[in-house]
C-alpha cells in the first residue's frame, strides 16, 4: 500500500497522518497543540517530529510505501513557490514552508491553504463526495473555505480564492485580526464565539458557561459555549443563533455565487448540532436565490479531526499526478 503524509497544520493543532493513494484509509494519526506563541521554528521542529513518527510507523507496514509529502497550512500563501506570506493566527510572514519541510523530510513536498484542504478532504471522502461543483467553510481559530468547480480545487488568479472569513458582513463592525473591520471570521470563528458569550456575562448576563471553566472567564472557548446551548443556556443559545445568522449571510453569498450542490461546514462549530444548522439554513433561504437554494445541500462535515489530513494528501495526489492515482469527482 502506497501513502501520502497528510499534515494539517492549524491555529490550535497540529494533525500528522498516513493516508492511502486511494483515499480508502489513514493511518497512525498523531496531533499535538500548535502553540504558536512559542515562535516558528520551535513549532515546525515539533511538526517535523510528528511526521516522522508517522512515517517510521507507516514504513514499519509490510509493503509500505510513502510517495510524499502534502501540507495544508493557514494563508494567504503561494502554491506554486510553496511560501506562506501571512498568518494571523500564527503570526508567521514570507515562511519557506514548503522547501523547510521537504528539506527536513526528505520526501516531495506540496503546500496548500489548510482551509482549501479541509474542504477538498470533505469532497474526496467526506460530506461532499461525488458531487462535481462543492463549497466549504471551515470554523476553528479562524474562518476559512474552498471552493470545487468541476472537481478541482480553485485556487484564483493568486491563491487567495476560498478566503470566506474575510469577506465583510458588516463595514462598520467588529475588528477582525486580519485589520479588517465586520469580517464573517469576527463574528463565527471560535475564539469570537467564546468571545461574545464573554463579553455578555461580563455585562452581567447569568449563565452556566462560568461553571465549565471554574469560573476563570478568561478559559472559555468555543466548546464550552456550544456545550452551553445544548443544555438550553440563554446566554450560549443566543450566541450560537447570532452565528447562525452570520454564518447564513456569508454562505447565502457563495450560494449565489457559486450555485455549488452542496455546503460542507467544517470544525467544532458543528458540535452545536440542529441549534446552529436550522436557523443557518433560514437565514440562507431568506437571502439566497430559490433555484440556488433548492440546489443545494448544506450540511456538516463528517471527517472530523481528519478532513485537513485527507486534504493534504489529496492536494498531494492532484499536484503530482505522475505518482499516484489522482482522486476525481467520481471519488
Amino acid at each position: 500500500m502506497r501513502y501520502v503524509i497528510g499534515i494539517d497544520i492549524g491555529g490550535t493543532n497540529l494533525v500528522v497522518g498516513a493516508v492511502a493513494e486511494d483515499g480508502s484509509q489513514y493511518r497512525h494519526l498523531r496531533s499535538e497543540p500548535t502553540r504558536p506563541e512559542d515562535g516558528p521554528d520551535a513549532v515546525l521542529a515539533r511538526l517535523t517530529t510528528l511526521a516522522e513518527g508517522v512515517i517510521a510507523e507507516t514504513l514499519r507496514e509490510p509493503g509500505a510505501e510513502v510517495i510524499g509529502i502534502g501540507v495544508g497550512a493557514p494563508g494567504p500563501l503561494d502554491t506554486r513557490t510553496g511560501v506562506i506570506f501571512l498568518t494571523p493566527n500564527l503570526g508567521w510572514v514570507d515562511m519557506p514552508l514548503r522547501q523547510r519541510m521537504a528539506d527536513a523530510l526528505g520526501y516531495p513536498t506540496t503546500l496548500d491553504n489548510d482551509a482549501n484542504c479541509a474542504v477538498l478532504g470533505e469532497w474526496w471522502q467526506g460530506a461532499a463526495r461525488g458531487s462535481e461543483h462543492a463549497v466549504g467553510v471551515t470554523i476553528g481559530t479562524g474562518v476559512g473555505g474552498g471552493v470545487i468547480i468541476g472537481g478541482r480545487l480553485y485556487h484564483g488568479a493568486s491563491d487567495c480564492a476560498g478566503e470566506f472569513g474575510h469577506t465583510t458582513l458588516d463595514a462598520q463592525g467588529r475588528k477582525c485580526k486580519c485589520g479588517n473591520y465586520g469580517c464573517l471570521e469576527a463574528y463565527a470563528s471560535g475564539p469570537s464565539i467564546a468571545n461574545r458569550a464573554v463579553e455578555a456575562i461580563r455585562a452581567g448576563a447569568v449563565s452556566i458557561i462560568p461553571d465549565k471553566v471554574g469560573g476563570d472567564l478568561d478559559l472559555v472557548t468555543a466548546q464550552e459555549v456550544y456545550q452551553a446551548s445544548q443544555e438550553g443556556d440563554e446566554v450560549a443559545l443566543e450566541v450560537v443563533r447570532d452565528a447562525a445568522r452570520y454564518l447564513g449571510a456569508g454562505i447565502a453569498n457563495l450560494i449565489n455565487i457559486f450555485n455549488p450542490e452542496v455546503v460542507v461546514v467544517c470544525g467544532g462549530v458543528t458540535q452545536a448540532g440542529e441549534r446552529l444548522f436550522a436557523p443557518l439554513r433560514q437565514e440562507v433561504t431568506r437571502r439566497a436565490f430559490r433555484p440556488a437554494v433548492e440546489a443545494c445541500r448544506i450540511v456538516p462535515g463528517e471527517l472530523s479531526g481528519t478532513a485537513g489530513v485527507y486534504g493534504a494528501a489529496a492536494s498531494f495526489l492532484q499536484l503530482f499526478p505522475d505518482r499516484a492515482s489522482v482522486p476525481t469527482a467520481s471519488g
